[in-house]
């Protein structure tokens, strides 16, 4: 039997890896860049992403003979998919105008925004110590944007709509949970964003070249590798492990863009990145304290 150091480390390990894929496709879809608009980039990712999504149908059909995807669940599942779509549009066209550390800084505040909206919508307590974490989360992010000191651009505004709209998706895939396996939650994901983005893509439609097509399905294969691995390590430890990790994808972000994009490294912005990484996972270790359902890891497209 493994023990449980094994597991941490490996936990660890696989988190890692999550992150440099997550970091990949970050920096695809950067190289990409403003030469096939966002809907449609976003589209032919998750389009070309379906092939990784076959392994999983099997699950989706027992999941349709068994009632799970009743009424109910197939309007949940709509309604997610309209507002991640919106996200996913919003991200890519982010990553087209503002640097990828920024992008990545900025995406932390997905799970703020799931905690505030838990408690808005949900009708969750929030804590003193939760909301003084949240507190100095949205510090971090008034830091990174820094309005009034410096211009704040439509990829600002589009990365503050990604994260709102992600936060939406998750608190709508929460009264999913308990009813829905993930495998057939991830899957209904997809083809819903797919078809979402569809109509979007078409009014802007630029024929893509061969090489583009071939790193949008790179996107696609990462951004489901990071998935996985990232189940992986869920698996194996503890969010209130594995969270403060996913704070390197940052470091590797601001390098990313100094090496390949030659983008500056904003201290501002690594700043209030800092702050927001510390107030997810302090929100996360406390949720593991307290046995409560954990705050969600930023999703990418």
């Amino acid at each position: 039997m493994i023990s449980a150091p094994n597991n941490t480390l490996t936990a660890i390990l696989w988190m890692l890896v999550t992150g440099l894929c997550f970091i990949a496709v970050t920096a695809i879809v950067k190289v990409v860049g403003s030469d096939v608009p966002a809907a449609e980039a976003a589209f032919l990712r998750y389009l070309l992403g379906l092939v990784f999504l076959v392994p999983m149908l099997p699950a989706v059909k027992t999941a349709w003979k068994q009632g799970a995807l009743d009424r109910s669940a197939l309007w949940l599942f709509s309604l997610r998919g309209v507002v991640h779509t919106f996200g996913v549009i919003a991200w890519f066209y982010a990553m087209t105008q503002i640097p990828i550390a920024e992008v990545t800084a900025m995406n932390y505040m997905t799970p703020i925004y799931v905690t505030l909206g838990a408690a808005i919508f949900l009708g969750e307590k929030l804590a003193f110590r939760r909301v003084a974490a949240i507190i100095v989360a949205l510090i971090g992010g008034l830091i990174i944007l820094r309005p009034g000191f410096r211009e704040v651009s439509p990829g600002h505004i589009a990365m503050v709509g990604t994260a709102l709209a992600f936060a939406a998706s998750y608190l709508v895939v929460g009264r999913l949970a308990g009813r829905i396996s993930p495998t057939v939650i991830v899957a209904m994901l997809s083809m819903t964003v797919t078809i979402g983005l569809f109509p979007f893509a078409m009014a802007v439609w630029v024929t893509p070249t061969l090489a583009q097509l071939a790193l949008l399905f790179l996107v696609a294969g990462f951004a489901t590798a990071g998935h996985f691995t990232m189940t992986m390590a869920f698996r194996l430890a503890p969010m209130a492990v594995t969270q403060p990790v996913t704070f390197l994808q940052l470091l590797w972000s601001a390098l990313l863009g100094v090496v390949l994009f030659s983008e500056p490294v904003d201290f501002w912005v690594v700043v209030g990145g800092i702050l927001i990484m510390a107030s997810v996972s302090f929100i996360t270790w406390r949720e593991f304290v307290l046995k409560r359902v954990a705050v969600k890891t930023p999703p990418l497209p």
